[in-house]
Parts: structure tokens; sequence; C-alpha cells
């Protein structure tokens, strides 16, 4: 069997790479099972030298897997690049960070001498969407690894070639062999994996449909999961904010990856005495970018990586519009080869209204008029979703005070919301459950073990 791979920009078939069967699939599992028995007991200092390689070999080999993103999913080339150094700097965050992390702790209790430490559990499966590729294997596996796990990596169809560059970025590395794997599987095949007694743990980005799928099938099997799904986040623009500067980071927010982003800035709340003023600022900013093809240095936005999700985009558009919202810029399906699709900006969207109750998936960003703060932090939490969201005011502490009854994983206060492997991240409601990234990530898919010595005391 074989996938095969369409290249966005022009709609053309670019490659085509082999998916592995069962009888494959289980090779691969048992070798990371009897992988795991040595890299368990290797030292913090050992995974850490390799983890450092795989990021050099990376950095070495930037522009190449740089342009494996840009063909197969339409990531712009400047993006690309940067992700492989994100990637990078994943992997020496935690080579540099993990046995901190997971140093023991000392409790007292009636022993004489009582703590926890935290030991790996087995074969970490994640199972990865197309549109960070690089990023995404690394926020799962560089905490997974340094913890003493081993990893397998099942990632989407539409990135075989990405996912074949990050196994051999750990070959290269020197990683001995079973650590890390990619496991190319059809859809039908990963419940498979996740039953697996050789897999102890499961780790999911991806839609919040398919995440409950692979909960509840993990649950079943009492194997622990993190999953991190889609997002729907707010900004909140109040009258007091430096707009011009709130302006520039919502619209890079937007249109980052073509706004194929789960934590993108995608309903944007702005209190109703500067509402026209920044949609002005906003107009503005979004005229200027450059759609076109990501290979070229000067693009801002590449196509959408489907042409099924720039149909379901439209029709978000469309319905939107048909429901009463003003169409600022954008809103029409251009014409030619590939799956472009304009940025588009919609004015005057409600809470009855597509683009506000669904996720969007590309370059769209909504604007909601709200009367005042209070009615602007209502909207915010009124989704399904909670991963992340943003304030924008010049009244620091009330940001702060805001941020405890915001419904999300992250708040960002002046500034965007990004993933950063020094911080968790995560979300709550329909965005999933556990943490990836910072000391929380790492501590997910380990055995936190207690231990007591005797004699009792006291």
């Amino acid at each position: 069997m074989t996938q095969t791979v369409i290249n966005p920009t022009n709609g053309q078939r670019l490659h085509e790479f082999p998916v592995m069967d069962p009888a494959q699939r289980e090779t691969v599992l048992e070798r990371s099972e009897a992988a795991y028995r040595d890299w368990r007991k290797t030292s913090f200092a050992e995974r850490a030298d390799l983890l450092r390689r795989v990021a050099q070999v990376m950095r070495d080999d930037r522009e190449r897997l740089a342009l494996l993103m840009t063909d197969e999913m339409g990531k712009p080339i400047r993006e690309a690049r940067g992700e492989v150094d994100k990637a990078a700097w994943c992997a020496e965050h935690y080579a540099d960070n993990a046995e901190n992390y997971l140093a023991t702790e000392m409790i007292d209790s009636d022993a004489t001498v009582s703590y926890v430490q935290y030991l790996p559990i087995g074969t970490v499966l994640g199972i990865l969407p197309w549109n960070a590729p690089f990023w995404l294997a690394f926020r799962f596996a560089a905490p997974a690894l340094m913890a003493g796990n081993t990893c397998v990596m099942k990632h989407d169809a539409h990135v075989p070639a990405c996912a074949a560059g990050i196994a051999e970025s750990f070959e290269k590395a020197g990683f001995p062999q079973g650590v890390f794997q990619n496991l190319p599987l059809q859809t039908e095949d990963i419940a498979g994996a996740i039953q697996h007694e050789c897999v102890r743990a499961v780790s999911f980005t991806g839609s919040d449909r398919a995440g409950s799928i692979v909960a509840s099938t993990a649950a079943r099997h009492i194997k622990p999961a993190v999953l991190e799904l889609g997002g729907s986040d707010p900004v909140i623009v109040l009258a007091d904010a430096d707009l011009e500067a709130a302006a520039d980071t919502v619209v890079l927010s937007r249109i980052i990856n073509a706004g194929q982003s789960c934590i993108a800035a995608k309903r944007i709340i702005v209190e109703e005495s500067v509402y026209e003023p920044f949609l002005k600022m906003l107009k503005e900013r979004f005229a200027k970018l450059k759609m076109g093809d990501p290979r070229e240095e000067s693009t801002d936005v590449g196509p959408i990586a489907r042409a099924d999700l720039r149909d379901n985009l439209h029709r978000q558009v469309v319905e939107t519009i048909d429901a009463g919202a003003r169409c600022l810029i954008g809103g029409e399906m251009p014409k030619g080869d590939g799956y472009f699709y304009p940025v588009t900006l919609l004015a005057d969207v409600d809470d009855s209204m597509v683009a506000f109750c669904e996720e969007t998936f590309g370059p769209l960003a909504t604007a909601i008029c709200a009367r005042d703060c209070d009615e602007a932090m209502e909207m915010a939490n009124s989704t399904q979703y909670g991963l992340g969201a943003a304030i924008w005011t010049s009244d620091v502490p009330k940001a702060i005070h805001m941020a405890r009854d915001i419904e999300a994983g992250q708040v960002s206060i002046n500034g965007i919301v990004k993933t950063d492997p020094r911080l968790p991240s995560g979300g709550v409601k329909h965005s999933g459950y556990g943490r990836e990234l910072g000391p929380h990530g790492i501590k997910m898919f380990v055995n936190a073990q207690q231990v007591w010595v005797g004699p009792k005391t006291g």
C-alpha cells in the first residue's frame, strides 16, 4: 500500500510513500519495547547528548527539511525554516532541563525517608497532524525520550516525507535502533497500535472528533493519553489597549501557516468604543499580505493544505455572510491551480453565526463587537473550546484578574498566544486534557513512584 501526496500549491501529485501493514506495525512496536529495556537505563546525560545531536543534524539540514513542509502542506518557506529551528530548540531545552524537571522530591511522612521519583513507563505512541510536522513531533518526543521512554510516531498521511525526514534525523544523530521510529499507518490501523500491549501511553494532536475516538480506545485499555485538540481562540481588545500593537499581533497570529493553527487568533472581540477604528487597522494590515507560492521568500500566506479543508472554510465564510456578517476583505474562492484562499476579515459576527461557533482553520478572522469588558468575557467563554486566549489592555492588573475567569489552557496578556518548550501548553473543554511542554509536559508519561523507607518514625 502507498499513500499519494498532492502538492497544495498546484493541486498536482507530488509523490507516493509506502504505508505499513499490521505485520510491519507489529515489528516496529516490538522493536520499540525491546529498545526500551536498555534506553530506560541510560543516564540523563547520555540521552541529552543524543538529543543535542539531533538538534544539530536538523539545523545543518534546515533547507531540505523546510522544503519538505513547504511542498507537502504549503507552509511558506520562511515559516518552515523557523519551524525546523523551533523543533531543534525543543530538543535542546529538554536536553538541558529534563533532569531538573524530573528530580526526586523528598516528602516528609512517618517514614525515615520518603520520596517520589519519576520513572519511564515504556513506549509512547504519538499521533500527529500535518500542520506543524516537525514542531509537533518534537513537542511529543523530546520530553518522552528524555524521561527514558521510547517513541513511535504515527504522522499524518499528507506529510510522509516530513515524517521520514524526522526519523532520518534521529538516525543520523546516532540514536539506538528502536528508540524513535516512524510508524506510517492507515487510519484504520491506528486503533490496533493503541491497543497493542507494547504501547503504554498515547499523545494525540488533532480534531476533537478524532481525539474522542483515540481517548476512548486508550481508556478501554487503561492507557494514559494527552489530547491537544481544536481551538476557537478569543482575543479581547479593550478600549485602553495599544491598538496598533494589538492589530499587528492579531494579524500575525491569524495568518501564520495560512491560519491553519489550533492556537491562532480566531474570534477578535473588540470593545465597542474602538471597534470601527480597530477594524480599519486590521483591514489595512490584512490587505498588505501577499498570497502566493510558499517557496517564494516574499510569500506571507500559502495555500490551504487540502481541497476539502478549503471547501469547508469557504462554506463557513459564505454561511456567516449570509447570516448578516460584513465581509471587509477576501471571502471569494480563487480560480486557478492549488488550494489558495484569500485572507478574509468578517465583521459584525455574533454567537449565532457559523464562524463564531465552529473552529475555523484558515486565513479567516472574525470580528465581534462587545459593549464592555464583561460582555467581551462572556463572548470569549461562549465556545465549546478552551485552548488559548489573549487580552489586550493597558491595565495589566485587570487583565491578570480577568485571566482567572477565562476558560482556556493558556492566556497571553498584550502578546501572542504561542507554544514554548519552557511553558506548559494544553486546553480545557473540547480542546483536550493533559499538558505538553515545560516541566508539566514531561511528567505526563512517567511513573510518579512513591518510595517509603522504614522504620516508621513518630
